[in-house]
């Protein structure tokens, strides 16, 4: 401020007046004993919104920051800041215009490359806002598997469809009626098990496969709670390989009954028999070895065989097996919904198009 006192053309004391908003500083000099005028400004002026404050409460947004957590830090610094409610000001003036544009244009590019495809391979899944049964929002997302592009993103809120349930449905029937409507030819979808989604694509006669983490994660709990049980603890040695045997049989399979011939295999497999009565998967594939773990072997009519034969040969899940993924999976859908979990947090409330935009 020293700068401004003294007039540079008669070097006397000059009127000096100052103007903050936010982190903007405009001066203004004025010397009274000759005709010099100045105003200075620290940043400038867009219309009538200083650049830095616009600038700083994009890059607080774009970065997935909180505008309450940079009030703090700014506080502790002693650094002048505008308010929560300019920062709101910005976001729907100019910052979510300007990303729902900036998506829009993306996902129209996207959209015309996927009409000019023959069979595209989309993967869906749902993100909800809190963990539990009583979320507010519901983004699904549909991704092109093929290239792991994001191709269309249905924000859902419970109070639309009449409860948090039936979200991804109907952030399903969105999608694909936008695909439709862009004459989108699709082969198949892949999603997890959701039983109305599993429902409403078999009405409308489309191929679905279900992702193999999905399943897998689901037969791993039920193995961890029989190998607590009494006389099951040798299923603990066979947990690692169960998984294994899922991915396997999803990409090693071109039709449901050879993947359930090759799933049954597993229960002869663990009685070290490897040699099997279904003709679309007659002996295992690997080389037969003496193994030095002899006690690993299950026995049939003991406890720990049956409740592994009675969990991997339930009518449910053997219809789960006959559609599981043999090539793409979802596991790129539920990283971008990690990167989400940044600008979105599911402990933090934000107003539909806040959250669209995040």
């Amino acid at each position: 401020m020293q700068l401004f006192n003294a007039c540079p053309v008669c070097t006397r004391a000059c009127d000096v007046k100052t103007q903050r908003l936010g982190t903007f500083l405009s001066v203004k000099q004025r010397c009274p004993h000759c005709t010099f005028r100045r105003q200075w400004n620290s940043q400038p002026i867009l219309g009538s919104t200083p650049a830095g404050n616009l600038h700083l409460s994009a890059a607080v947004y774009l970065s997935g920051a909180s505008f309450i957590q940079i009030e703090k830090v700014f506080k502790a610094m002693k650094l002048e800041l505008f308010r929560y409610e300019t920062f709101r000001r910005h976001a729907r003036a100019f910052i979510e215009p300007a990303v729902i544009h900036h998506w829009k244009v993306t996902q129209d590019v996207n959209l015309q490359r996927l009409t000019r495809e023959e069979k595209v391979i989309l993967g869906g899944d749902m993100r909800a806002d809190s963990p539990g049964h009583s979320a507010k929002y519901g983004s699904y997302t549909m991704m092109d598997l093929q290239t792991n592009t994001v191709v269309d993103i249905q924000l859902v809120q419970s109070n639309e469809v009449g409860g948090s349930c039936y979200m991804e449905k109907e952030g399903l029937t969105r999608s694909l009626a936008l695909l439709e409507s862009r004459d989108v030819k699709l082969d198949c979808i892949v999603t997890d098990r959701h039983p109305q989604v599993q429902k409403f694509l078999r009405e409308r006669n489309i191929t679905q496969y279900y992702d193999v983490w999905h399943f897998a994660k689901g037969i791993s709990k039920k193995l961890e709670v029989l190998c607590k049980m009494k006389d099951c603890e040798k299923l603990n040695k066979w947990m690692k390989s169960i998984n294994n045997h899922i991915y396997w049989t999803a990409a090693n399979s071109t039709s449901g009954p050879e993947r359930i011939a090759k799933w049954n295999a597993i229960l002869n497999h663990v009685q070290d028999i490897h040699t099997h009565e279904n003709p679309l998967y007659p002996k295992c594939e690997h080389a037969i070895r003496t193994t030095t773990d002899k006690k690993k072997w299950l026995q049939a009519a003991t406890p720990a065989f049956y409740k592994l034969e009675s969990l991997l040969t339930k009518k449910r899940t053997l219809k789960d097996v006959e559609k599981l993924s043999p090539h793409h999976q979802t596991s790129s859908l539920e990283a971008f919904h990690a990167v989400i979990l940044r600008f979105a947090p599911k402990n933090v409330v934000f107003p539909f198009i806040g959250m669209l935009c995040r």
